[in-house]
């Protein structure tokens, strides 16, 4: 483990295969990803990387049935509220990143009030993408870039010479590292919308266990895939 990432992105995928296989509901799977949660970011910490980053929600989630996607929000603020205290006392930060006029108030109070209570810890910082898709993060970039100009015309040079690095800072993960590893479950091989802009030189791992079954062994099993890559960046070595 001497090449340990510095962010870990995970996407969570195949909970409602894992209930089907148990002759379960859907919701049945969502319920224990939540243990999947607790395990990688228990391994995260154990291990030393400084983020980890989940994709809870996309914005094409919505078109879910909504029996499902209001489960889905009672437990993001169950879940929420019983594990600050402890994330708190093992120094995690807690962060939502997403398109948050979409939820619901109750949800957005948990968050405000979850997001503060661990502003000032720094053993490990752990990003919910909720009600995120990166279409929408570059879209709305562009629309603070474009408002910008538009309130202060003198900008627009300023803007135009901007390279990559200056339009990190309007997009919605601003001030947070690219993932340097990102972790599909389930077998699926795409990015489903995600992270595409801070993705770019991201290492990608797709495994084929469903997510209720992913924790530290298997968390740790990436890191070791991590480990064993050569990362040019375009450059030869």
């Amino acid at each position: 483990m001497n090449r340990v990432p510095v962010h870990v992105s995970l996407i969570m995928d195949g909970n409602g295969r894992w209930a089907k296989e148990r002759g379960k509901e859907r919701v049945y799977g969502h319920f224990e990803g939540v243990e999947s949660v607790r395990a990688c970011v228990e391994a995260a910490a154990e291990t030393g990387v400084k983020y980890l980053s989940i994709y809870a929600f996309s914005e094409e989630n919505w078109n879910r049935p909504q029996d499902e996607v209001a489960a889905l929000m009672g437990l993001m603020v169950k879940a929420m509220a019983a594990e600050m205290e402890k994330l708190d006392k093992a120094g995690v930060r807690f962060r939502v990143i997403g398109n948050r006029e979409r939820l619901d108030p109750d949800l957005n109070r948990t968050i405000d009030s979850c997001e503060e209570m661990t502003a000032h810890n720094d053993t490990l910082t752990l990003i919910v993408l909720l009600s995120y898709s990166g279409k929408w993060d570059i879209l709305q970039a562009a629309k603070k870039m474009a408002m910008e100009v538009a309130d202060d015309p003198e900008r627009r040079e300023e803007i135009l010479s901007m390279d990559v690095n200056g339009f990190d800072r309007y997009l919605a993960t601003a001030g947070i590292p690219d993932p340097d590893l990102i972790v599909r479950t389930s077998g699926e091989c795409r990015l489903s919308n995600y992270l595409l802009w801070q993705g770019a030189y991201s290492e990608l791992l797709f495994v084929d266990t469903l997510w209720p079954d992913f924790r530290k062994e298997e968390f740790r099993s990436a890191l070791d895939y991590y480990a064993k890559r050569d990362r040019r960046y375009g450059k030869v070595k």
